[in-house]
């Protein structure tokens, strides 16, 4: 059978890490179609470029040229055991895969950078696209985010290399073969799947392994490889660093010489970091990054990673962070870039089960915002957990000025609120809220 013949269908197209993939499969001229739960700006995309989408877990809207041996499944995680589209295909025969499974086979044939850690994946991995294309390199990047400048999480230039994120939850990574990557933070997350922190400590060492050639690791972790650091205490390291009012000048250490007065377009120590370790893993693999380094002053971001706008008067910060981790990353920009504004922090907590593991850390840090407002827990793929619930949260919560608001008060509450800086966090569908704020008035800083 031509490879061309073989049909892909997609068991949660609308997530991040599967429209790459199957926006990737249709622009090299495969049939691909799919399931989702529910239409988004991301679905609106998929069905414009022309891959159709079904919003009904039903086996009789699966077309009938869908349902031959020449069918290939795809699904994430987040699909749950009673899916009816899933057990049909699994019942019938079909080959079903995971995503992880389908990226490992799509990049083997070219060099691989595979970008690790539990925060920094997204950012990292874009910084490094942006460098790559800057040096006109022939590379595909699948992208957990959308990258502003290319309004896309996918950039399709050429096979010679390949840049991907390698999640770790339900030890995905381990279906890549690398031969560069890099691992940024190794806190603990995803303990539903891997139990405990040591479980999760060997995924990563058994991922450091898989690769071939060079590994890149953040100062600090317990693992064998050439480290970065925003500080000198690195193989790879930033010194002279001076920040202005949208981001830094460094100069960059590497090995074997140094590189100076380089100008980062982004707020945030732990962006910093992020652009130092996408710096180093070129590096690494022997790549020419001195034509690159000018375009970090033009890095446009990633949407909703450190988004700062303004609104009605008002400064609003828009970030990802739904780990404690993060949380306390992007705190420590708003204490560095607007230490002189008064806060509050909208924050969707994302998972029950993440919820539950770390609410004592959420609380800690959450704690020092000046207002702090929560939306209900974002379940995801999750069933609600007895006692579980962001009531427990604000009660873990020493600032007085706080409070649980609903989706519905989501627009009052930054209209209403008399704080000069709002920072809106979290991985659910708060983003469906800031992109109705979007529409009504944001002018980006």
């Amino acid at each position: 059978m031509d490879q061309k013949d073989i049909k892909y269908y997609f068991l949660g197209i609308g997530g991040i890490g599967m429209s790459s993939l199957a926006k990737y499969l249709f622009d090299n001229g495969h049939q691909v179609m799919g399931y989702d739960k529910k239409p988004s700006i991301i679905t609106d995309k998929l069905i414009a470029s022309g891959i159709p989408i079904i919003f009904e877990d039903n086996i009789e809207l699966i077309p009938i040229n869908y349902k031959k041996d020449n069918t290939k499944v795809v699904y994430t995680p987040a699909i749950p055991g009673n899916h009816l589209q899933y057990n049909y295909f699994v019942e019938n025969g079909y080959s079903v895969k995971k995503r992880a499974f389908l990226l490992g086979e799509i990049t083997k044939n070219s060099i691989v950078f595979a970008i690790a850690g539990t925060h920094g994946k997204t950012t990292t991995a874009s910084f490094l696209s942006h460098l790559f294309e800057s040096a006109n390199l022939k590379f595909t990047a699948f992208i957990g985010g959308v990258l502003n400048s290319k309004n896309s999480n996918l950039i399709n230039k050429g096979d010679k290399f390949t840049i991907v994120e390698a999640d770790e939850y339900d030890r995905s990574f381990l279906h890549l073969s690398p031969d560069y990557g890099c691992i940024t933070a190794m806190d603990a997350d995803h303990l539903d799947v891997y139990g405990d922190y040591n479980e999760m400590e060997k995924a990563y060492v058994e991922f450091s392994k898989k690769i071939t050639q060079k590994l890149i690791v953040a100062s600090g972790l317990k693992l064998d490889g050439f480290t970065y650091s925003v500080s000198e205490n690195a193989n790879y390291y930033a010194s002279n660093i001076n920040r202005d009012k949208n981001g830094y000048y460094f100069d960059f250490n590497t090995p074997e010489r140094t590189y100076k007065d380089i100008y980062l377009s982004i707020m945030g120590e732990h962006n910093l970091s992020n652009a130092i370790c996408a710096l180093s893993i070129m590096d690494s693999a022997g790549l020419n990054i001195e034509e690159a380094l000018p375009s970090l002053a033009n890095f446009t971001g990633v949407s909703r990673r450190m988004e700062v706008f303004n609104y009605k008067g008002k400064i609003l910060i828009d970030d990802y962070a739904h780990h404690p981790k993060e949380i306390e990353a992007v705190l420590k920009a708003v204490k560095s870039f607007f230490k002189e504004k008064t806060n509050k922090v909208i924050f969707q907590p994302h998972l029950y089960t993440r919820t539950r593991d770390f609410m004592e850390d959420f609380a800690k840090i959450l704690s020092q915002f000046d207002e702090v407002e929560l939306m209900e827990i974002y379940p995801a793929r999750e069933l609600p957990i007895n006692g579980v619930n962001s009531k427990a949260l604000l009660n873990k919560i020493t600032n007085p000025n706080k409070k649980v608001i609903s989706s519905q008060n989501f627009l009052s509450s930054i209209e209403d609120s008399i704080a000069e800086l709002i920072v809106i966090l979290g991985a659910g569908d708060i983003s469906e809220n800031i992109q109705e704020l979007k529409k009504v008035q944001l002018n980006e800083i």
